[in-house]
C-alpha cells in the first residue's frame, strides 16, 4: 500500500475500493448462467459446432470462478465477509475443485513478494521467456488434457495424504500455486459428485464428464496458463510494482474467452488488491491520466504477451 500512496492518493483510492453486494451477486450470475447457457444450446443443437463452443465457454467460465474465487480471497466479492466465505468457496471454488483457504494462504503471500525469491507464484513465471517451441508444448499438453490429469493425479494424492495424517508436501508447490491443493478437496469432490448426481436424476448424466471435466482438463488449463503469462510472465524480477506484474489490452472477444472479469488488468489489481474487478478499468484510466502510463508494463494484446513470452531464440542444431 505505502508504494500504491506513490501514484495513488487515499482520496484516490477509497472510492475505488468499494464494494457492492449486488455487483458480487451478479458476477456469480453471469458466470453460471453462461455456463448454464452453453450446456443448454448443445443440448438443444446438438452437433460439432456447438460442443466446441460449449467446451470454450463453460472452460472459460471455470476460469472465471476461479477469478472470483480470487475476488472473495481478497474479501472483494462481497461486503460481509461471511459473503466472501460462503459464495467464495461453495460457488465459484469447489465447483472447480479449489479451496478457497488454501488459496488465500499462498496468494496472499504472492502479494507482499511479487517477483521475489519468496515469491510462491514465482515458478510460474521463471521459465519465460522461453523459445516458442516450448511454448507450443507447453499449450498442446494444456489443450489436449495431459497438464489437467497430471495435476489433478497430484492433487488426489495430496489429499489423500493429508486425509491419512501424513506430513503434507510444501504448501508454495506448483500446484499449490494454482489454486488446486487444499485440505477441503473432498469437499470439492462432494460439490462435484452432488452436480452429477443431480444431472443424472434429470437424464443427462453425460453432461458432468462431457461439458464439466472435459472443459476443466483442457480449454480451463489452456487459459489459465494463458492467464498466468500474461500476468507476470516476461516481466522486470524487482519490486517495482508497475513493472513487475503486466496489464493486457482485450479486445472484447478475446475478454470472453481468455479474461473475464477484468481480470487482465492485473497491474492495477496489484496496485489496489483489494479493489473489486469491476472497478480495476476505472483504476487503470486514473493511472493514465495521471501519466503513469509510460512506466507501466501494458501489453498491448495477448498475441503480443506471448510474442514476447515465446522470444528466446531457438538452441542451434549440434
Amino acid at each position: 500500500m505505502q508504494q500504491t500512496k506513490n501514484f495513488l492518493t487515499s482520496e484516490e483510492i477509497r472510492p475505488l475500493a468499494e464494494r457492492s453486494d449486488l455487483m458480487g451477486a451478479l458476477l456469480l450470475l453471469h458466470c453460471w448462467a453462461l455456463i448454464i447457457g452453453a450446456g443448454a444450446l448443445f443440448v438443444w443443437l446438438p452437433n460439432p459446432l456447438t460442443f466446441v463452443l460449449a467446451v470454450m465457454v463453460i472452460g472459460s467460465r471455470q476460469l472465471g470462478l476461479a477469478i472470483l474465487m480470487h475476488e472473495a480471497a481478497h474479501n472483494a466479492l462481497f461486503k460481509s465477509r461471511w459473503a466472501n466465505e460462503f459464495f467464495g468457496e461453495w460457488f465459484a471454488a469447489k465447483p472447480v475443485l479449489a479451496d478457497l483457504w488454501a488459496y488465500r494462504r499462498y496468494h496472499l503471500k504472492h502479494h507482499r513478494h511479487t517477483q521475489t525469491d519468496q515469491d510462491p507464484d514465482l515458478v510460474l513465471s521463471a521459465p519465460f521467456p522461453t523459445t516458442w517451441s516450448s511454448l507450443r508444448r507447453k499449450l498442446l499438453r494444456d489443450v489436449t488434457g495431459r497438464t489437467g490429469l497430471k495435476q489433478r493425479a497430484a492433487q488426489f494424492a495430496f489429499w489423500l495424504q493429508m486425509a491419512g495424517d501424513a506430513e503434507p508436501e510444501d504448501m508454495q508447490s506448483e500446484k499449490l500455486s494454482q489454486n488446486l491443493n487444499g485440505p477441503g478437496f473432498g469437499a470439492s469432490l462432494a460439490v462435484n459428485f452432488g452436480a452429477w448426481a443431480v444431472l443424472a436424476l434429470l437424464g443427462y448424466w453425460w453432461l458432468y464428464p462431457a461439458l464439466w471435466l472435459l472443459p476443466l482438463l483442457t480449454w480451463f488449463q489452456l487459459v489459465l496458463r494463458v492467464r498466468n503469462i500474461a500476468e507476470h510472465g516476461a516481466v522486470e524480477r524487482s519490486e517495482n510494482p508497475l513493472q513487475n506484474t503486466r496489464t493486457t489490452y482485450a479486445d472484447p472477444i478475446t475478454g470472453f474467452f481468455l479474461a473475464p472479469y477484468w481480470v487482465n488488468y492485473h497491474l492495477e489489481h496489484h496496485l489496489v488488491m483489494h479493489a473489486p474487478c469491476w472497478r480495476l478499468p476505472r483504476l487503470h484510466a486514473l493511472m493514465v491520466e495521471k501519466g503513469h502510463a509510460p512506466a507501466m508494463r501494458i501489453g498491448r494484446s495477448y498475441w503480443e504477451v506471448m510474442r514476447v513470452a515465446s522470444a528466446r531464440p531457438e538452441p542451434q542444431a549440434g
